[in-house]
């Protein structure tokens, strides 16, 4: 079993608070896309299969698969820029059961697209499945209150409209907002 028993997670963990990692604040803005000129710049593109286990009021927990590779992520549920994240690597198997079996549906289905522009990438993430027709833009930060530039083919800013958090899509899909 997994989740009681993996000493190489238990490892990694005492790596982490060693080297003073222990607690990740992810620094984020969302934004929907004016156009499509971005996708004349993609550098690469990721597809991501990932799946919520939880979604509370104060923390939401995801397993997410790309590739050959997967990972567990607990994420506090703070609206706005920057919230505390935690991401382990799981072995591929148990992930994929994970989501098969434990997950909520639907299941996020995506393209990540990586995009430069004035030294910052841009991750665009092109939905699927029930979500498919969304497509929101992401920027990472270092800091708070860090500045950047805003590319022409940005719209608007959605960090604080809660129905574009990957959680809330996995609830309510993109594909019942138009219904509505």
């Amino acid at each position: 079993m997994w989740l009681l028993g993996n000493t190489n997670a238990a490892l990694l963990r005492w790596q982490q608070q060693l080297q003073g990692k222990l607690m990740a604040i992810e620094i984020e803005h969302k934004f929907l896309l004016a156009n499509n000129d971005w996708r004349d710049h993609i550098t690469r593109s990721v597809k991501y299969r990932q799946g919520y286990l939880s979604s509370q009021a104060t923390s939401s927990i995801r397993v997410r698969i790309s590739d050959d590779h997967a990972w567990l992520n607990i994420k506090s549920a703070t609206i706005g820029t920057h919230r505390h994240e935690y991401e382990y690597e799981i072995p591929l198997p148990d992930a994929n059961e994970i989501i098969n079996i434990l997950c909520k549906k639907p299941i996020i289905e995506k393209t990540r697209h990586f995009v430069t522009h004035d030294g910052n990438t841009w991750e665009i993430d092109e939905f699927d499945g029930d979500n498919r027709g969304l497509i929101i833009a992401e920027i990472e930060l270092s800091e708070i209150g860090k500045t950047f530039s805003k590319p022409h083919w940005l719209g608007e800013e959605v960090t604080d409209d809660l129905r574009y958090y990957n959680n809330n899509l996995a609830i309510h899909p993109y594909s019942e907002w138009r219904e509505n």
